[in-house]
């Protein structure tokens, strides 16, 4: 193939066709001479077969955050390799690549360094990679697209997990109730723990009596919450987890609602399992110990989107039954439509509450209260007031009903949900109600 230059040096040729005695003959061999030297041009270009490449760099990101990937271009020819690559990527990888021109001399290696910053979640691949290898002129070029990219290269972009920043605070509130930091309204559990000298606050039915004879001191007996629960973070993946609440897709603050959770339950010393479900199983992890549980969850969660189906709750529960024998809080990601949970949820709910303690937690949108309390100036405004109206009326009353089923609601903004969450299973770790 011929470049640019190939064009130029035609065009610059044909200022001399008033010098000929023939023109069309002379445009004819011009022609031909510039066709010539850029047959020759490409010739000496470097082949191709000759060229390798490989890829480094990073294969994990965070959302939000940036990183490099380092291609390789190596000459392992006689030629001086002049080329020029792209490296394309989808879209949504936000690929800002260097300069693709290089000059690599036989067996040396150049690099072209591709800076990606995504935007959304799961994986990223590069789709083509692109080498033009021009003449020691410039007129021709040799060129090579592989499709998918060659080498291949995929970055697995995780969630966010912004409420990690909240995770000292809450396990501040869990030392309290594990009785490992005395305070004067430390949580009471029903495992025992050990005896200790009372001090003021503590509360008189706690002490021994006893062990207080026998020391000739007050001695208390200290509680802790229940130890190897087991907590099962179940994510509704069904059409209603697309709907954009404020900045984010309902499933992304179900996702950074549950890695809290996840987190906290683990270094309470229960036992999590994640499900993540609509009309499939879309996600899984169990047995997942402490150490490697965060990871596990963050690599499951990132390639999940939502799907555009009504999610069969009759498969919800009846993977969690199948998979839960004994009994465990399962927490379930949803959201508080009545056509969804009246038709689907509430009828096989009593299953589930017979044998498990039961969380609904679910996001709305601070839009729909703003809209009540507006001062209507159109009518259009009035009819947008009464259907925000409406729209709160039927989560109430699916609230209402879930209650009246032995089930904890969790209603709250999506930017609250992780910290609402955790609150809600501390509260119940408390109280002893896992």
């Amino acid at each position: 193939m011929v470049t640019w230059r190939a064009a130029l040096l035609l065009g610059l040729a044909a200022f001399t066709l008033p010098l000929w005695p023939w023109p069309w003959l002379g445009a004819a061999l011009l022609t031909a001479l510039v066709l010539a030297v850029s047959v020759v041009d490409w010739a000496l270009a470097a082949r191709l077969s000759d060229v390798e490449l490989s890829r480094t760099g990073d294969s994990t990101l965070r959302l939000g955050q940036s990183g490099t990937v380092l291609l390789r271009v190596r000459n392992c020819g006689e030629r001086v390799l002049r080329a020029e690559v792209r490296d394309a990527w989808v879209p949504s990888a936000g690929a800002v690549p260097s300069a693709g021109h290089l000059v690599v001399p036989p067996g040396t290696t150049a690099t072209v360094t591709t800076t990606v910053t995504p935007t959304r979640r799961g994986d990223r691949p590069a789709v083509r990679v692109t080498v033009r290898s021009h003449g020691p002129l410039g007129l021709a070029f040799r060129q090579r697209a592989g499709r998918p990219a060659t080498p291949p290269w995929r970055i697995r972009v995780l969630p966010r997990f912004e409420s990690r920043k909240l995770l000292p605070e809450k396990t501040a509130r869990l030392r309290v109730i594990d009785g490992t930091t005395v305070t004067r309204g430390r949580g009471q559990g029903t495992e025992f723990d050990t005896l200790r000298e009372y001090v003021v606050g503590d509360d008189v039915r706690s002490i021994d009596w006893r062990a207080s004879a026998r020391r000739s001191d007050v001695m208390v007996r200290t509680w802790r919450p229940e130890r190897d629960r087991r907590v099962v973070c179940v994510l509704d993946t069904g059409r209603t987890s697309a709907v954009r609440v404020g900045d984010v897709p309902r499933l992304d603050a179900a996702m950074d609602a549950a890695l809290l959770l996840a987190t906290l339950a683990s270094r309470a010393g229960d036992q999590v399992d994640l499900l993540a479900i609509d009309t499939a199983v879309r996600a899984s992890v169990t047995g997942a110990s402490r150490q490697v549980l965060l990871a596990r969850l963050v690599n499951a969660l990132a390639p999940l989107e939502p799907a555009l189906v009504e999610t069969d709750f009759e498969l919800v529960v009846g993977e969690v039954l199948r998979r839960e024998r004994k009994r465990a809080l399962i927490v379930l990601f949803t959201a508080l439509e009545p056509g969804a949970l009246g038709e689907g949820l509430l009828p096989v709910l009593p299953r589930l509450v017979a044998r498990h303690k039961v969380v609904v937690a679910a996001t709305h949108d601070p839009v729909l209260r703003d809209l009540t309390s507006r001062t209507p100036e159109s009518p259009a405004d009035v009819y947008a007031s009464a259907a925000a109206h409406r729209a709160l009326t039927e989560r109430a009353r699916v609230s209402a009903s879930l209650r009246r089923g032995g089930v904890e609601v969790v209603d709250a903004p999506a930017h609250d949900l992780a910290s609402a969450v955790a609150d809600t299973y501390l509260t119940l770790k408390s109280q002893a109600r896992l």
